[in-house]
């Protein structure tokens, strides 16, 4: 099974947000393993198999890309790595930066529109009715 790993700086305050994240954690269970560590502001990054940069200034990507670059790097790897950086950015080697879109987003909102695009970009692979 595949294994997604979300490193993000800084923790989820608000039980809004967690509870997202809660929900679309134990929607993903059937689909891959994923693993979300939480690491404080300018401490080391740790990379593990694909790795990618959510990044405003990445390529842009659609529900259905995501869903394609994921399939892919299934066949070739057992794990895949975000990176969410904190508000004041974060420093990491990682040659594969991607973007939602062009709008700046809190990024502990960022992370529940990351968990959600992962499950919605599962559902897409499997031609299943979540994606419309």
């Amino acid at each position: 099974m595949l294994s997604i790993r979300i490193v993000a700086v800084g923790g989820l305050r608000e039980g809004y947000l967690r509870d997202a994240v809660a929900e679309y954690q134990k929607r993903l269970t059937k689909y891959c393993k994923l693993e979300i560590i939480e690491i404080k502001e300018g401490a080391p990054v740790p990379l593990k198999g694909h790795c990618m940069l959510c990044d405003i200034g990445g390529e842009m990507v659609t529900s259905e890309g995501l869903a394609s670059k994921i399939e892919k790097l299934s066949m070739t790897g057992n794990m895949i790595t975000f990176v969410i950086g904190g508000s004041d950015g974060i420093d990491v080697d990682v040659k594969d930066r991607i973007s939602f879109g062009r709008i700046t987003l809190p990024h502990q909102l960022f992370r529940v529109v990351l968990v959600e695009q992962i499950y919605r970009a599962f559902t897409i692979s499997k031609g299943e009715k979540y994606h419309k």
